[in-house]
């Protein structure tokens, strides 16, 4: 399969393109700095530079023509400010929908974050509460897109960079908790080969649940 990623450098996206590859897919990330396209080569990814804050959907659908799926995985960064939260974390995914859905590829799924549907604490710091809340704006216009496109929404909790486990908690809901970017990585993988996983709202953390078993059990 050739898949598509929107922030094809980020640490999920860079194991999801080595986790592709390494299974005969190709992997395609889309990346804003060139400086950054030895590091996606090295994982098995073919890097194609365009700014999705800056490019058209005419020029985002180029670039996914005859994928078999997309993957948004990008978002501003923890150095960046309230409005890149939402020209990023919210327009790019909108745009990287609208492009999919001019290219017919129908299979689209958005890294989110757990929780978002409740919206940001009343006393929230203002760039995570601009976070949060374009990320549940992301959601809502994927999930208002009906049978436009096949999608999945995936919302990690807290990430981080220990070892996977290969072992998950996966639901429409389930307690905050951590989860390796691993593991993160592998459920996206399963997830591009689930179909009856199409239209779920999934949160993710870490769990005694085999990554397959997790993922095959969404729908049943």
């Amino acid at each position: 399969m050739r898949i598509v990623i929107a922030g094809g450098h980020g640490k999920i996206a860079l194991r999801l393109e080595r986790l592709l590859a390494a299974r005969g897919d190709s992997p395609v990330g889309l990346i804003r700095n060139p400086d950054h396209a030895g590091d996606l080569r090295a994982a098995g990814a073919e890097p194609v530079v365009i700014d999705l804050e800056s490019a058209t959907v005419t020029e985002l659908t180029e670039k996914v023509m005859g994928a078999d799926a997309v993957v948004f995985a990008a978002g501003a960064g923890p150095g960046s400010g309230v409005p890149r939260k939402d020209t990023v974390d919210r327009g790019a995914a909108a745009l990287l929908a609208d492009a999919a859905s001019l290219a017919g590829v129908r299979r689209y799924l958005m890294v989110s974050a757990i929780g978002v549907d409740k919206g940001p604490a009343p006393d929230a710091e203002p760039v995570w509460a601009a976070y949060v809340e374009a990320k549940k704006a992301a959601d809502d216009d994927l999930r208002e897109r009906g049978l436009q496109l096949d999608w999945t929404i995936l919302r990690p909790g807290g990430l981080t960079d220990d070892p996977g486990t290969g072992r998950v908690r996966l639901a429409p809901e389930v307690e905050r908790g951590q989860v390796s970017r691993d593991d993160v990585a592998a459920v996206l993988v399963a997830l591009l080969d689930t179909p009856s996983t199409v239209g779920h709202v999934l949160e993710l953390v870490g769990g005694d649940t085999p990554v397959d078993e997790a993922v095959a059990a969404v729908g049943q």
